[in-house]
């Protein structure tokens, strides 16, 4: 057995060498990133990152296992929960397993036999988004990946080649993905709950663990996006973050292509790195999000990422209240990584299939609107909706019509035409008047709307401009 179990390691370490392919320039632009802040924050995020405006999250471990969480809780922070002695997490993990069972005796039961990468790939092909995000390594230390490191300190098998579903998951992924023409990436957490040494020797896990892992995982699978988390307990100095982004910049081989989020240690949210994130809204600690980068929220379809088995039909988002979630952030200028929580087995839960093939019905008609575009004029749209800007397009996402007429105040410029951008809904009617010294543009309500989200394209002579507000 253990034989056979060392070929399998080593047939699927070779699969994952032979996946990479032939090594892309280390640093393509050529420019020397330094190990500092300054040096690494001078770095554009590449633009596909922000026309794409719309990715998915995946979140799948261990944790997937017992899939439990509270309502309202992440069911991923499951091991970490179930050491609150007394708490809605232990009550349910000694009921339903007892009591002397232990977190690591899920990692058998992780076995995805009914993973199949390709179906996964073409649901994700047809929600219409850009880009796909999974969970490498979560807190709990667990890799789906062949890892050596994740093994190592532990002294047992702790990744998903060793263990439970002896395969690369996070390579067989990346193929498929990659296959349908999107951008591929992983979630990367930099600390873990209960590592042996990251809470007795922080610099051993550092310098022995996280560092080498960290350049494994990215060597085997040059990803294009690295979403890091997992870093609040240790500033970006000690873990030395920047030190690990000049190797990824220079000598990583990952190229231009990729983008980095700004998760890197407790002071560099929305601070440093590339992208800035939010997370259910939230940025974290009291800090502002910081204007003039590219930014992400990121969210589950329901409250949890994890997939949590406690979570009813209500508790998930309706197709249209995600489109319209979809329309405000890219309104304001951000992207929607939308999370889901496949099972244990393998599968994308079927709610969860139907709200991303669904998007991207939508996408398919009004994707114009969405993708490449930025944000719109006004700070709080006139309206019950939100605006995007295309060249000389303002691209107007109805939520709610009005019973009269829907008036946009403010709007500079000459209107060349006005059209739904969904031709099967007919046309609008509109009207340009003035409104003292303000411009108005006036559309009536059309005979055929989409009860979802609605889009009417405003081409202008110019790009589209709004008097500034009154000063108060």
């Amino acid at each position: 057995m253990k034989t056979a179990l060392l070929v399998m390691i080593a047939l699927a370490m070779l699969a994952s060498v032979a996946f990479a392919g032939e090594a892309a320039p280390a640093n393509p632009q050529g420019k020397k990133y330094e190990a500092n802040w300054a040096s690494i924050d001078a770095r554009p995020t590449p633009a596909w990152f922000s026309e794409a405006k719309f990715g998915i999250f995946i979140h799948w471990g261990v944790y997937s296992v017992p899939a439990w969480g509270p309502k309202g809780k992440y069911a991923e922070w499951y091991w970490h929960d179930l050491n609150e002695k007394g708490g809605p997490t232990e009550k349910f993990h000694n009921r339903v397993y007892g009591k002397d069972f232990d977190y690591k005796e899920f990692a058998p039961m992780f076995r995805a036999e009914m993973f199949e990468p390709h179906q996964w790939a073409d649901v994700f092909a047809r929600s219409g988004a850009k880009y796909i995000v999974l969970t490498s390594k979560h807190h709990e230390g667990f890799c789906l990946w062949p890892n050596a490191e994740a093994d190592k300190a532990w002294g047992r098998p702790w990744n998903s080649v060793a263990v439970g579903a002896k395969r690369d998951l996070l390579g067989d992924l990346s193929a498929a993905v990659r296959a349908k023409g999107l951008k591929m990436g992983f979630y990367y957490s930099l600390y873990e709950w209960y590592h042996p040494w990251y809470k007795t020797d922080f610099a051993k896990f550092r310098d022995e663990h996280f560092f080498p892992q960290f350049k494994d995982v990215v060597t085997r699978y040059k990803p294009s996006i690295i979403f890091a988390d997992g870093e609040w307990e240790h500033s970006s100095a000690d873990w030395k973050s920047a030190e690990l982004l000049a190797w990824l910049f220079n000598e990583s081989g990952c190229g231009d292509d990729l983008v980095i989020n700004d998760r890197w240690g407790k002071d560099s949210r929305s601070q440093h790195g590339g992208y800035f994130t939010t997370e259910y809204g939230q940025v974290g600690d009291g800090v502002q999000l910081a204007a003039g980068r590219p930014w992400e929220e990121c969210r589950g379809i329901g409250a949890s990422f994890g997939y949590n088995r406690n979570e009813d039909y209500d508790d998930y988002h309706t197709t249209p209240q995600l489109l319209r979630l979809l329309v405000e952030l890219v309104g304001k200028g951000g992207n929607l990584l939308l999370d889901i929580g496949p099972t244990a087995d393998g599968r994308i839960p079927v709610i969860m299939q139907d709200r991303l093939i669904e998007m991207g019905k939508w996408l398919k008609v009004n994707g114009d609107a969405i993708y490449g575009t930025s944000a719109g004029p006004w700070k709080k749209p006139p309206f019950e909706g939100g605006c995007t800007v295309k060249g000389n397009t303002l691209y107007v996402h109805v939520f709610k019509w009005p019973a009269g007429k829907l008036e946009l105040p403010g709007l500079k410029g000459e209107v060349l035409g006005v059209e739904m951008l969904d031709k099967g809904l007919g046309t609008i009617k509109h009207e340009v008047r003035r409104d003292g010294g303000t411009q108005v543009l006036a559309l009536e309500r059309p005979a055929r709307w989409d009860p979802s989200v609605t889009v009417v394209a405003v081409r202008m002579k110019d790009a589209p401009a709004v008097d500034a507000p009154p000063a108060k």
